[in-house]
Formats: structure tokens, C-alpha cells, sequence
């Protein structure tokens, strides 16, 4: 049985939107015409760059909370007001726009374009799911399971797409063996939520599909929320976290990578771990209630509905058949790609980049940026095909062509990195950063705890409202300020801060893996709240707990580093180390 693909019909006729993007075209135009006014004046009345440069920051937090424009093309306006405004130079200006981060963020979007293409993804979630098996409890934990390790390689967009229609093909099932043994009066085991009571058969079947609902509801959130969670492990699994990267790379140039694949991973891997444990749970809680025997069904009978469930699986695995030289081939070069992140700079011992590409100063001259891109070249030239099995006029096609690339390669989040360094360069040039370091100085009479975990909230409220890359992209140079002038490491505010930007789980607009499983229609809003509103919290503590506990020796955050300090002053230094503990 195949598994088909339900996509919500969004095409809606362009004229009954027209007045409406008449009246948006004129907002906006009025709202440029009011930008080119206050630049003249800043520019000829205010000497200060800082607030040119506030100016400009403004504007586009404004434009990506609303949207007014394209996330992308907000991006680009450094290109034209930091010059206009005297803040930086064009040249300069462009630089920002292809850094080493946003060349690891395209080499992996080809690895992982190469696992889409070739449907590797699929068989390791089909086969995870037959592993796990497919009684309640442990339905939602398989599915959470393999959307988390999905979403760590590739796009949790196209995770969560992929896991979808397979969720929903299983419940199908399970509930139709459900309502045929409804109708022959049998008891549900495996999936009802409370113990059986003499009613009617119609009050029966009615709880019995209230039940189901319930249970498809938490299927479906299982899957968007393990999406979200699943791209904190590794720096390429979402954007935020290159964000973090480009970031530190751009305040503070002097900083030996510190933020690496390895040193990620370390981490963030276990953070993920404890979180999809505790989201699992409380979904469980939440849609399943309290009976555990009944949810993991300790009955010690097979129940027949779950063997039809497994059936599903079995059948749309056998479908894709035996696994080809493709997918053998992209699953040896996937593999090699992590090797060789991780054991580029492990920090424990001299990695290879070390010994074989040392600089001046007996540094890596190769980044986890140079893994990547090599990686992905050599996707295009490994045959998808044993050359010379079959007799063909032309060779066999590479693992990966361009075509498959430029329809799946998301450019615009690549001019948005590019623009959230250009905003970190142009806060650091203007002096803005120095003078909000500055204002912020009482904040050193907090405990450090209690600023980052007020921070977290902050952010994580934040991030329901906007894209979690802008939401990082504004707050961290704020953030590396903060750090600064309260000499305390500013990887300690920093890190948890990009973590909580992933914890998007409120709302159908917060992140795309949400509004996917909002279309399939079997969720309202106050579902989606009442779930992720505790989860919110959930996951700031388990992030606070991170930070404070297995990150202090990973990133050294019990002393301020010599690399963070201010215009190579000591300040700092002269009152001794810091330790937020």
C-alpha cells in the first residue's frame, strides 16, 4: 500500500487580493519615502554612527516581525544604508554576504539534498519505525526518534513532510481496525485512553474516536516539535546555529573556532536528547493520559489492529526494494563528511586540520566550511551507477546534478546570514556594540544563571513571533555587548540564547514544520499552544541546565577569554575571572 502525500490547497485567486496589495504597495512605498527622509537627517544632523547604525537595525526588525518584505530582500538593505548612512563602505558592506559560515550552510544543504534525492531518508525512518514498533507509547517515540535524527542532517522542513503522510497512513490504519472491532463489540486494548465500561456500542465507538483523535493529534505535534528540537544537535541542522557561528567569527575574529561541528555536537547532542525525552513524555501525558500499561500495552496479547499498522510499514518499505549503488554510495559519503568534522579540530588532541594544514600560529588553515564544499564536489562526480553494468551510449548520472540543486537549495537563507553579519560588522565599526555594552553594565549585580535563563524566556517568546534566524540575528550582537561589559564569557548568554530560538513550539506561524502539520487539519491553535507553552518552559530549563553543568568545560565558561575583551583592553582581566557558577 502506498503512502500518498495530502497538501492543503492554498491557490487562491490573485484578484480577490488585489486591493489588498495595492493598499500594501502604498504602506510600503510611504514607509521608504519616510526611511529617505530620516537618513538625510541622521546623516546631516546626528555625527553619531551609533544611532545610524540603531536606525537601521530598527527598521529591519520591524520588517522581519511583520514581514512587510520578503525575510531575504530585508536582508540586503545594509547593502544600501550603512554607505548612505556614512556607517561602511559598500565593499565592505558585500563582504559580509559570503563568509565561511554561509559556504558550511551550502555544502551541507548538498549532502542533505543528495539523502532527499535518492530517498535514503526514508528508509532509515521506515526502518527505525519497524524496529520500534507500533503500540502507542512507542509509535510516538519512533516517530520522534527518527524525525530528531532526520532533521540533524537535513532541512526539518523536508523532514517534516517526508514523516507526515507516513504518520497519517499509520493512523489510518489503526483506525480502521479500531471501528471494525468496534463494530463486533471487541475491547481496544492497545489504544484506548481509560479501562472499558458497560455503555451502549454508539457511546462506545464514539469514545473510541474521540480517542483517536486525541491520539493523532500527538502523532502530529510528535513529529513538528521532534523537528524542531532534532536541528539543535549539530551546527548545520538549522540555521540559528550557523547564525551563532557567523556571529562569534564576526565580533570576535580573534577566537581559535571555538564553535565547531565537534565541539558542538557535544554540546548540543545531549541537550536534544534530554529535551525529546521530556517532549515525549509530556505528549504522552497529554494525549494518552496517565495509563502507562495501556499505552506501551502490557496486556501480553498481539492485537490485531497493531499488526495492520506494521503491516503499512513493512509493505511501503518493501516498495522502495533494495537499497542501489546510490543510496550505498551517498550513505559512504555522508558518513565520511561527519568523520571528518569531527576529527578536523576535536580539541581533546590535534585533529588532521591541525597537523596537515597548520597557519602561522599552528592553527587549522581548513574549516568545517572546506569539509563541506570538498564533500559536496565530490557528490557531483561519484556515478549514481557501477560504471559498465549496463550497456549505455552515455555514462551513468552523478549522485548530484545542478538541476536537482538550484530547485531545492533555499538561496534566501543565504542572503539572510549574509545579512546578520553585515549587521554584527556594521554594530561593531559604528561603536553601537561598545556603547550598549556600556548601558548595560548594571546587569553585572544579577546572577549570570538567572540573566541567561531570563534571556532564554525572552528569546523563546520571541521566536513565536518571527523567523528564529532573525530572532538570533537581532539578539546576539546584543547579547556578545551584554557579555562584554559584565566580563562574563560571552558564549555563556550566547549559546542557550541560540538554542531557545529553536523552541518554536506555540504557534502554526512559528516555524514551516508547524504550519505543516497545521494544515493536515486535525489541530487548532489552542492545541498547539496548550502543548508547547509548557514544552517552552520545559526547554529553557533543560537548556539552563545544559549551560550550567557539561558546557563549562566544553567552552571554558568559567573565565572570561582573552579574545572577547574590549579593544584589547583588560579590564576585565584586573578584577579576576568570572564564573557564572
Amino acid at each position: 500500500m502506498g503512502i500518498k502525500t495530502v497538501s492543503p490547497s492554498w491557490d487562491i485567486p490573485t484578484t480577490l487580493y488585489l486591493p489588498q496589495r495595492l493598499e500594501q504597495c502604498l504602506v510600503l512605498s510611504k514607509c521608504f519615502t519616510n526611511i529617505i527622509i530620516i537618513i538625510i537627517i541622521l546623516t546631516t544632523l546626528s555625527p553619531l554612527q551609533e544611532a545610524r547604525c540603531a536606525y537601521v537595525i530598527i527598521i529591519m526588525a520591524l520588517f522581519w516581525c511583520t514581514e512587510a518584505l520578503p525575510l531575504a530582500v530585508t536582508a540586503l538593505l545594509p547593502v544600501i544604508l550603512f554607505p548612505l548612512m556614512g556607517i561602511m563602505d559598500s565593499e565592505e558592506v558585500c563582504m559580509e554576504y559570503l563568509k565561511d559560515t554561509n559556504m558550511l550552510f551550502i555544502g551541507g544543504l548538498l549532502v542533505a539534498t543528495a539523502v532527499e534525492h535518492w530517498n535514503l531518508h526514508k528508509r532509515i525512518a521506515l526502518q527505525v519505525l519497524l524496529i520500534i514498533g507500533v503500540r502507542p507509547a512507542l509509535l510516538i517515540l519512533g516517530f520522534m526518534i527518527v524525525t530528531a535524527f532526520l532533521s540533524m542532517w537535513i532541512s526539518n522542513t523536508a523532514t517534516t513532510a517526508m514523516m507526515v503522510p507516513i504518520a497519517h497512513a499509520v493512523l489510518e490504519q489503526l483506525y480502521n481496525s479500531n471501528s471494525g472491532e468496534a463494530e463486533e463489540g471487541t475491547v481496544n486494548h492497545s489504544f484506548e485512553l481509560q479501562e472499558p465500561q458497560q455503555e451502549p456500542q454508539h457511546l462506545q465507538r464514539r469514545q473510541k474516536e474521540k480517542e483517536h483523535h486525541r491520539f493523532s493529534q500527538g502523532i502530529s505535534l510528535c513529529v513538528c516539535y521532534a523537528a524542531s528540537i532534532g536541528g539543535i544537535a549539530t551546527l548545520t541542522g538549522t540555521t540559528p546555529n550557523l547564525v551563532l557561528q557567523g556571529q562569534i567569527n564576526s565580533l570576535f575574529p580573534d577566537n581559535p573556532s571555538v564553535v565547531n561541528f565537534a565541539s558542538w555536537f557535544i554540546f548540543a547532542f545531549p541537550t536534544m536528547i534530554i529535551l525529546l525525552l521530556v517532549a515525549w513524555i509530556w505528549l504522552q501525558i497529554l494525549f494518552l493520559g496517565f495509563n502507562f500499561r495501556k499505552n506501551f500495552s502490557c496486556g501480553g496479547r498481539e492485537q490485531e489492529r497493531e499488526q495492520a499498522a506494521f503491516r503499512v510499514i513493512r509493505e511501503e518499505q518493501r516498495s522502495l526494494g533494495p537499497m542501489t549503488f546510490a543510496e550505498v554510495a551517498v550513505t559512504v559519503i555522508f558518513v565520511l563528511l561527519v568523520l571528518l568534522w569531527f576529527t578536523r579540530e576535536p580539541g581533546f588532541i590535534p585533529g588532521w586540520g591541525t597537523v596537515a594544514f597548520p597557519n602561522e600560529i599552528g592553527e587549522s588553515m581548513a574549516t568545517d566550511a572546506t569539509v563541506a564544499i570538498f564533500i559536496g564536489i565530490i557528490l557531483f562526480i561519484v556515478p549514481s551507477e557501477i560504471p559498465g553494468s549496463q550497456e549505455k551510449t552515455r555514462g551513468p548520472q552523478a549522485l548530484l546534478n545542478w538541476k536537482t540543486v538550484n530547485e531545492k537549495m533555499p538561496w534566501n537563507i543565504v542572503f539572510l546570514l549574509g545579512g546578520g553579519f553585515a549587521l554584527a560588522k556594521g554594530s561593531e565599526v559604528s561603536g553601537l556594540s561598545s556603547w550598549l555594552g556600556y548601558k548595560l553594565t548594571p546587569l553585572q549585580n544579577i546572577p549570570p544563571p538567572a540573566i541567561a535563563l531570563i534571556l532564554c524566556l525572552l528569546v523563546a517568546t520571541f521566536t513565536e513571533c518571527t523567523s528564529n534566524v532573525a530572532t538570533t540575528t537581532l539578539f546576539l550582537p546584543i547579547l556578545a555587548s551584554l557579555s562584554q561589559a559584565i566580563c562574563l564569557n560571552p558564549l555563556y548568554v550566547m549559546l542557550p540564547c541560540t538554542l531557545s530560538a529553536s523552541l518554536a513550539f506555540m504557534l502554526p506561524v512559528a516555524t514551516p514544520p508547524n504550519a505543516i502539520v497545521f494544515s493536515f487539519g486535525q489541530l487548532k491553535v489552542s492545541d498547539m499552544a496548550r502543548a508547547g507553552f509548557l514544552l517552552n518552559i520545559l526547554g529553557v530549563l533543560v537548556i539552563s541546565l545544559a549551560i550550567n553543568s557539561w558546557a563549562y568545560p566544553i567552552f571554558d565558561l568559567g573565565s572570561f577569554p582573552e579574545w572577547a575583551a574590549i579593544n584589547g583592553t583588560s579590564e576585565c582581566f584586573n578584577n579576576g575571572t568570572t564564573s557564572p557558577l
